[in-house]
């Protein structure tokens, strides 16, 4: 028997299937388009989003001669904030699915800003008012797309993240359902009440019966109906939270950060709610048997994403690998930084107009240090995530976890230690999204227990900071005055 974790990022869609001691036994993925209608703008066709999903849904039982019958249970976890309005009569979207890190909604962030709705935002959804969250983007489905508002009002449409997307897709549209950290995410969702929140959802012309039934992260929510057997959907959960639950971040002041398309870092905080007043967000982690854990969260727009602008959009490099010998094998330029802002600015300094930039060139600057410096901005952004999550919580960590697909390059991890002047602990395992998702399917039905998961876990590298602290403040330093220039408007 298995658990099948569907990880649906945010540029391809995986499934990865676990044996009874969580080993991976198989791992298929698939990368899907990307649509860039006008600047600032990303979307997805929803239906390409499922089709890749169920495409190496199919791969994993074909290849590894499975039937849906040897499947324990399902757990999904997803990129967050992304946005899909279908008919809930057709199934049909009404438009595509307009991704987190999309920006057209950016003056309608403002307007609310300007209208004094940053307190009540802030308090009641652990949000801040930015385009990233999916309220934004629903409203401007509504308003934009040719009767969809007309539509919305008579209940014939319906809104989900993309696990909800995903589990409307395995049921045939038997279920409308999301779980609390997902919810969390919208911002129209009160994360003290646990309820959806009228008074925002009247703010953005929002009707209720657009919003799916809000359950818990590890419970069985649903039964597929597309497979030869019906399968237990019992995991779901946002992707940066399932890989804190991934770590075994069980306890209050652990932390993780992963390195994927964004970089997010994430502290456990327990049954409370911390406020931050250093430009970070408070989130719901996971809620199980009815108890809410909380988070406090750093979102950095581009990290992995940054990579893949060098091999795509400049063609420095074939493959994201390469950077790891290019960067060890490249001396540090003093003043040479890159600012890979291409979604604006995330935490904790939340500038939507930001652009990207590259500061410092000189003619003896090669590709191979914009390379380098490249990699360099990845953990910087890291370590004004982290400066700010010490400062909210009061408590200074003493080593970092990381997982995603760039915690895999040794310069990277090392670099970050060196910065951050703490140690970084990579797992054996750096699939802690999908490994998160299936410990919470896989509670549900009993497979596993919450010891289970904390034996389970494995370091693989530890890096340790360079005694040199001097050498590394002063790179950071000039960092943070280049961050400070980049958000002088002209």
């Amino acid at each position: 028997m298995y658990i099948l974790a569907i990880d649906q990022g945010t540029s391809s869609s995986r499934a990865i299937l676990f044996d009874k001691k969580f080993n991976i036994v198989a791992i298929e993925q698939q990368e899907f388009p990307q649509y860039y209608p006008k600047a600032g703008w990303v979307e997805q066709k929803p239906d390409e989003i499922w089709e890749s999903q169920i495409k190496v849904v199919n791969n994993i039982f074909e290849n590894n001669n499975i039937t849906s019958s040897q499947i324990s249970a399902i757990g999904i976890t997803n990129q967050r904030e992304t946005t899909i309005v279908w008919d809930k009569n057709t199934g049909k979207p009404v438009y595509n699915a307009i991704v987190w890190q999309d920006k057209r909604t950016s003056e309608l962030c403002n307007n609310l800003q300007n209208n004094g709705w940053n307190k009540y935002i802030k308090n009641n959804t652990g949000l801040i008012i930015d385009s990233y969250f999916s309220a934004t983007k629903i409203n401007w489905i509504l308003n934009n797309v040719n009767g969809a508002k007309q539509k919305a009002e008579l209940g014939d449409l319906i809104f989900g993240t993309i696990d909800t997307w995903l589990i409307w897709k395995l049921t045939n549209g038997k279920y409308h359902k999301t779980d609390y950290s997902n919810a969390s995410r919208t911002m129209i969702f009160n994360i003290k009440t646990l309820q959806w929140d009228d008074k925002l959802l009247d703010l953005l012309n929002i009707p209720k019966t657009m919003l799916p039934e809000v359950e818990n992260s590890s419970k069985i929510i649903a039964k597929t109906e597309i497979f030869d057997t019906q399968i237990p959907i019992s995991g779901v959960i946002g992707d940066q939270q399932a890989a804190l639950f991934g770590q075994a971040c069980f306890d209050v002041g652990t932390a993780k950060n992963t390195y994927g398309t964004g970089c997010f870092m994430l502290m456990n905080t327990g049954g409370k709610m911390i406020n931050s007043k250093s430009g970070l967000l408070t989130t719901i982690a996971w809620n199980i048997d009815g108890k809410v854990t909380y988070a406090l969260e750093g979102s950095v727009f581009i990290a992995g994403a940054a990579i893949k602008w060098l091999r795509d959009n400049l063609k420095f490099i074939k493959s994201a690998s390469e950077t790891d010998e290019i960067a060890s094998n490249t001396e540090n330029i003093e003043n040479l930084y890159v600012i890979p802002a291409f979604s604006g600015l995330g935490a904790p300094h939340w500038d939507m107009f930001a652009k990207g930039a590259i500061i410092g060139i000189t003619q003896g600057v090669t590709k191979n240090h914009i390379i380098r410096a490249t990699l360099e901005s990845l953990a910087y952004q890291t370590k004004d995530v982290l400066s700010a999550m010490e400062k909210d919580a009061g408590i200074n960590l003493e080593k970092l976890l990381v997982d995603g697909g760039a915690s895999a390059n040794n310069f990277l991890m090392q670099f970050q230690a060196d910065i951050l002047g703490v140690e970084v602990n990579r797992p054996k395992n750096i699939e802690t999204t999908a490994l998160g998702v299936a410990y919470l399917a896989g509670l549900a039905v009993n497979f596993c227990s919450k010891k289970d998961i904390i034996e389970h876990k494995m370091n693989d590298t530890i890096f340790y900071p360079n005694q040199n602290l001097k050498k590394f403040e002063k790179l950071y330093k000039g960092w943070k005055l280049e961050i400070e220039r980049l958000k002088i408007k002209f």
